[in-house]
């Protein structure tokens, strides 16, 4: 096994380096995974710009990273379920497993999760990453390892969709927001068997791809006007909405979920106009904290309002399944690819929205570093 444990370190805002880091020694119920794929995500960019999301405040030199595959370099004694040369997708938080949260089955509110690239634990980003031997799951043989590392967006997919929002067969959904997050959700409503998925985003070619991906439909809202409002705007651009679309409140032409994975005022604002009647609402987009809601639309309207972190129990093992079926297909997502050593131009063309050669960026997956 190689000793060498070279990983990629924020030690600061816009200040990454690479450090030699020591291999971690693994426990009996844990594995450690020489780890060969990993995606970049928008919270990995936050921390390098900014250095803290939230109260999540990055105060020590931290390596990042926390969407992976990688393949078993060694297994604790009181592991059966996975041997040395298995390839797995990597879920990158554990929980306590003692608290409340945890034994009623949400772990993923555990207030002692230890999960990757979130201060103070390290990322994944690196040769090695050691993790509970049951939060490694085996990858069948037609799920690349570069599908593996897209299992953990599409987790938050599932959560937000399947767990949380309740999905079914033959009923409609509306997705504000076409980056990763937002695509893989509507990907999972198609996997599902929605009758109707509405993208809607400010960027023309955001939507042109969701629509040849997984959207049956698309909406691109409409501009504001001068002095108007958000919540104004959002009254208007919902009605536009519907008039546009045939959107109804109750009846075949409602909208049974909305999904906003944008995290942007006027989105939500507009969902909660655009949901139906009794309808769900689940909220997975992280911006501005603080924003104005119309409280009267979910009196009225009975509307579940839903906040979606991460992902649960259940929600990688359906998300490595719907991809090994042949019901989601991954590899559209990957855009951009770079080698370890080049994680550097990575996060800049992830952080700019595209490369130097001006193709748009949706995901970019590094490899790991080279044997």
């Amino acid at each position: 096994m190689n000793t060498d444990n070279k990983s990629f370190v924020l030690l600061g805002i816009e200040d990454v380096v690479y450090e030699q880091r020591p291999v971690p020694e693994i426990e009996n119920h844990e594995v450690l995974v020489s780890v060969k794929k990993t995606g970049i995500c928008g919270s990995d960019v936050h921390y390098l710009v900014e250095g803290r999301i939230g109260d999540f405040i990055v105060e020590k030199p931290m390596v990042l990273g926390h969407e992976s595959s990688g393949i078993i370099s060694k297994v604790g004694p009181s592991v059966k379920h996975l041997k040395v040369g298995d390839r797995v997708a990597m879920e990158p938080g554990a929980a306590c497993r003692n608290c409340e949260l945890c034994k009623g089955g949400r772990y993923e509110l555990c207030p002692d999760m230890k999960f990757a690239a979130t201060p103070p634990y390290d990322g994944t980003l690196g040769r090695y990453y050691r993790l509970p031997a049951d939060l490694a799951y085996l990858l069948p043989d037609n799920v690349s390892l570069e599908d593996g590392a897209m299992i953990e967006p599409l987790a938050v997919g599932v959560h937000s969709v399947s767990n949380l929002g309740g999905l079914r067969a033959g009923q409609a959904i509306v997705v504000f927001g076409c980056g990763p997050v937002g695509l893989l959700c509507m990907a999972v409503a198609k996997a599902l068997g929605a009758s109707r998925i509405i993208a809607v985003d400010i960027v023309p070619s955001r939507l042109e791809f969701a629509e040849a991906y997984a959207a049956t439909d698309t909406y691109l809202p409409i501009k504001p006007e001068e002095g108007e409002s958000k919540i104004d705007y959002s009254r208007r651009n919902a009605a536009n909405m519907k008039q546009q679309l045939g959107i109804s409140d109750r009846g075949t032409q409602a909208i049974d979920l909305v999904i906003d994975a944008s995290g942007a005022e006027v989105s939500i604002q507009t969902g909660l106009y655009i949901a139906k009647a009794g309808g769900t609402f689940v909220q997975v987009g992280m911006g501005n904290p603080n924003v104005t809601l119309n409280i009267s639309l979910l009196m009225t309207k009975e509307l579940n309002y839903k906040g979606s972190f991460r992902y649960g129990p259940g929600d990688y093992p359906l998300a490595i399944a719907l991809v090994a079926q042949g019901k989601i297909d991954l590899k559209p997502l990957v855009t951009h690819r770079f080698k370890f050593d080049d994680a550097v131009a990575a996060f800049k063309a992830t952080r700019a929205g595209k490369s130097e050669d001006g193709k748009g960026v949706i995901k970019a997956i590094i490899s790991g570093p080279e044997d």
